[in-house]
């Protein structure tokens, strides 16, 4: 595949991605059943101002971002896009999907939810434009604080979890499931959406990037 190919297949990959990871997110909201630990927070500040989720999603990924700067990370074109591409595909789907009523259509909502941001974390990941500003925070303050990924990212998604669910924001067992889920599904979809090398043919997986660290925009 030529340079030009690959760039080309991987902006394609990076908005595919992004889109998808916003629709996936408002399967989640849509379902009732639990959203995923950033999710908890939008929603519970979506809750307090009264804002619709995705514009929460697009000023916490702001916000986020800044924190970058003490860290001294530097963004990508898909640091940035996250920023605005997750919040806008995720009010667009809420409102063009329906209410759902009853476990007989709001537990096919979750599952189609956790798996489609499975799909979609794989082809944001796999394009290498650079982690979304949360994993950047994330990875950030493992490199100044020494402590392990694990660590530092479970401390941020329990603060996350349960400052949102304290705003209001629904924790469930979409939550539990997401958590489970996500770490396998990622991984299977890295791979599925790997990017062919222009010059030996080997992929290129989100390149430069600390093993297992990147698991959402």
């Amino acid at each position: 595949m030529s340079v030009p190919d690959r760039l080309g297949r991987r902006l394609v990959q990076l908005y595919t991605g992004l889109a998808l990871y916003g629709a996936s997110s408002a399967l989640l909201v849509e379902s009732g059943l639990g959203l995923e630990p950033w999710g908890v927070l939008h929603q519970g500040l979506a809750e307090l101002t009264g804002l619709t989720i995705g514009v929460v999603s697009i000023f916490v990924g702001a916000a986020v971002l800044l924190l970058w700067i003490p860290l001294r990370q530097r963004p990508g074109l898909g640091t940035v896009s996250n920023v605005f591409v997750v919040g806008l595909a995720m009010d667009g789907t809420l409102a063009l999907v329906p209410d759902a009523h009853g476990l007989a259509a709001r537990v096919p909502l979750l599952v189609a939810g956790i798996v489609l941001n499975g799909v979609a974390t794989g082809l944001y990941i796999a394009a290498s434009f650079g982690p979304g500003p949360r994993d950047g925070l994330m990875t950030g303050l493992h490199r100044r604080t020494g402590r392990s990924i694990r660590l530092v990212r479970t401390a941020i998604e329990l603060a996350v979890v349960a400052t949102g669910f304290a705003l209001g924001g629904t924790v469930g067992i979409g939550t539990v499931l997401y958590a489970v889920a996500i770490g396998p599904l990622a991984q299977l979809f890295l791979r599925v959406f790997a990017v062919p090398a222009a010059s030996d043919g080997s992929p290129v997986v989100a390149a430069g990037q600390p093993a297992g660290a990147i698991l959402r925009p």
